[in-house]
């Protein structure tokens, strides 16, 4: 920070006589506001041609045509906005997309904790406890139910020609089921292409290691576009 600007901090925070840490969260939210609302203008311009003030440089058909209120959720908490809309309805802003309503980055962090096995009622609880954010189990399995195509389509996708090595073994696990304690292994095999770069092929979870597995990942690999692996690392 130069000295011009701790200068000007120093100067704004006389101006606000902050008395606890509250009031500068309250002060830093209504800058953040003030920004992102002139961000929402800047791009309402460049999407019309012209300044808010400045029709001398209109070139099309299209105009400001009021706000639209909007609250989202935010780290400093919820903010209202004001949407600039357009008569033609075609104004589309990037820095809050329509229908969007949190910008604080819940969602991965709800995806994070999905990733280590929690259930969508104990991750709801865990967001409310670590953000004070409310979020019900059944938001939480639609966000995480998004990542299921994504799955699907990683799981799918063509392969290499040709790989030097593929490493294939499965990881044990314990969970619980219902009131039973189960065993599951995480199938990995991990492929090293012709060029010496490391590629995982694919994740499956089942519950034990099989020669009726493995021919079933034999065959999915050839399906998918390979041909030839020079090398395999198998255990047993």
């Amino acid at each position: 920070m130069s000295n011009m600007s701790k200068e000007l901090l120093r100067e704004y925070i006389k101006e606000q006589n902050f008395s606890n840490p509250d009031d500068i969260l309250n002060a830093l939210k209504e800058m953040f506001r003030d920004v992102l609302q002139e961000s929402l203008e800047a791009e309402m311009d460049e999407a019309l041609g012209y300044g808010k003030y400045d029709v001398t440089g209109k070139t099309n058909d299209n105009s400001r045509n009021g706000y639209s209120k909007k609250t989202i959720k935010t780290e400093l908490g919820p903010v209202e906005i004001n949407i600039p809309r357009d008569r033609n309805g075609e104004f589309e802003p990037k820095i809050v997309p329509k229908h969007q309503r949190s910008i604080n980055g819940i969602e991965d962090k709800i995806l994070s904790l999905y990733a280590t096995g929690m259930t969508t009622r104990d991750i709801s609880d865990q967001i409310k406890e670590l953000y004070g954010v409310d979020i019900s189990a059944e938001t939480v399995s639609n966000i995480t139910n998004r990542i299921l195509p994504l799955v699907a389509e990683w799981q799918s996708r063509p392969l290499e020609k040709t790989y030097s090595f593929v490493f294939i073994d499965a990881i044990y696990y314990k969970l619980r089921e219902g009131k039973q304690i189960v065993v599951r292994a995480a199938y990995v095999v991990l492929g090293v292409n012709m060029d010496g770069e490391k590629e995982v092929l694919g994740i499956w979870v089942g519950a034990n290691e099989s020669s009726k597995f493995w021919f079933s990942f034999l065959n999915d690999r050839r399906n998918r576009g390979v041909q030839d692996v020079l090398i395999f690392c198998v255990d047993g």
